[in-house]
């Protein structure tokens, strides 16, 4: 919902920059204060949940189809193909992928839609793994030999017996992967790598107040709680959700 209405919610124009309101402390007016610039910091936050979640869904998306595509070809074709694949993984796998996508920005910018790419294509791997093990221990099950048995071709074996049954646990794996892809798109704004102005982001907007966290602590501090009580959330609902499946 805030990602929809967040430009009908924000109670003052988040880009419009007012220099005799620079620093404003949270009051009714501005109730989470004001910036370097005199912008909105409320504004500003809910302005920039757009490309903060948005970001994350659709990267992780892109991460849970790529994971899942390979993981499953992996799990139950095998062979050359599962070492691979499996030996991609292990290779990006073995960089931090904070570097691996510094790397990358430095190569090809940082634009939105080339960050929600490179980070889609760097956060596969921990599902392709999960799926491939379920895939694994799917297959030798009397339906999926029976599929076999009556013919029927690879492709529909595993888009519609196999993936079926495997998506439990990606569900699960899915929150926790939305929470590090926010937390991970808020470390590359803070360090000037993400989206950039005037675009806004929460990590964005930490980057604004680390210079003035003494005197100016609530530009940093609001963001800041935004990204810790929706990572909590999601780890929460994750477990929620991993509970449920095992009861």
């Amino acid at each position: 919902m805030l990602c929809a209405f967040a430009p009908e919610m924000a109670p003052h124009d988040p880009f419009a920059q007012v220099l005799s309101q620079r620093y404003q402390a949270p009051s009714w007016d501005h109730l989470l204060g004001t910036d370097q610039f005199g912008r909105d910091v409320l504004s500003r936050l809910l302005i920039g949940t757009r490309i903060t979640l948005g970001l994350g869904l659709a990267v992780t998306t892109l991460a849970l189809t790529l994971g899942m595509l390979l993981g499953s070809a992996a799990g139950y074709i095998g062979g050359k193909l599962d070492a691979l694949i499996m030996r991609a993984a292990d290779l990006l796998l073995a960089f931090p992928l904070i570097y691996l996508l510094v790397t990358c920005v430095a190569f090809f910018g940082s634009h939105w839609g080339v960050l929600v790419l490179m980070m889609s294509l760097t956060s596969w791997m921990d599902i392709a793994r999960m799926v491939r093990a379920e895939v694994m221990s799917l297959k030798a099950r009397d339906f999926i030999k029976a599929a076999q048995v009556l013919g029927f071709s690879r492709r529909r074996i595993i888009f519609l017996h196999l993936l079926p049954n495997a998506l439990a646990p990606v569900i699960a794996f899915a929150a926790l992967r939305l929470a590090d892809v926010i937390l991970l798109e808020a470390s590359l704004s803070f360090l000037g790598l993400g989206v950039q102005p005037p675009a806004v982001s929460w990590g964005s907007v930490i980057r604004d107040g680390r210079d003035v966290l003494a005197s100016a602590w609530w530009i940093a501090t609001f963001p800041g709680l935004a990204l810790v009580l929706t990572a909590l959330a999601l780890n929460r609902l994750a477990e929620d959700f991993r509970m449920r499946r095992a009861a």
